[in-house]
């Protein structure tokens, strides 16, 4: 059993690369190019995307009433986030050194880029800033708490859960006692696949 989903973890991850390698081709199909985490695009390219801009009074003449009316509700989600972002990143500066585990890198998951577009107007780029900066934060979030579960409680569930976080892999089988109190001590420290990668 145990066979099966160390291969269904690798199948995963093979996928998860050749996803990163498509959507790395995309660079060509769309003429820009990633300099120094900065996003070029050709000169002719970009005079095109200035021309597909939408005008905000029309944006707003063609957005639907209950859009505009849920707005407050959508930014009012904004300042528990910015707490949230706060007492994880604390957390780990001050624990993970304690437990000895490798601090996850927040930019690597906070990617605000979308705001170069010049083919979005101004909420448009307001709005995409916020989905890339929130949709950061919850997987940097799972990672520093994916982390801290293979320290502190590195078993499997016995249901199934909604998604598979990166350290899953390395917990116990639901019910391994033996395997548990023989080997917790290990399991804990074994952040080896982490130290080898240069991007963690």
């Amino acid at each position: 059993m145990e066979g099966n989903i160390e291969r269904l973890i690798k199948k995963i991850k093979q996928l998860d690369n050749e996803l990163r390698r498509e959507l790395h081709k995309k660079q060509d199909e769309f003429f820009y190019h990633i300099d120094q985490k900065k996003v070029r695009f050709e000169k002719e390219v970009r005079k095109q995307h200035k021309n597909l801009v939408k005008g905000l009074s029309r944006y707003f003449l063609e957005a639907s009433l209950l859009n505009i009316l849920t707005v407050p509700v959508i930014w009012g989600c904004l300042f528990p986030a910015l707490l949230l972002d706060l007492c994880v990143t604390l957390f780990q500066a001050i624990c993970f050194p304690v437990y000895k585990i490798p601090k996850v890198r927040r930019s690597k998951y906070i990617v605000i880029d979308r705001h170069a577009l010049s083919y979005l107007n101004l909420i448009e780029k307001i709005n995409c800033f916020y989905c890339g900066y929130f949709n950061g934060l919850l997987g940097y979030v799972q990672e520093v708490a994916a982390r801290t579960e293979q320290y502190w409680c590195p078993i499997k569930h016995a249901r199934p859960v909604g998604l598979i976080h990166s350290r899953y892999k390395f917990f116990f089988d639901y019910g391994d006692a033996e395997g548990f109190r023989q080997r917790i001590a290990e399991v804990r420290r074994d952040f080896a696949d982490l130290e080898k990668k240069l991007d963690d």
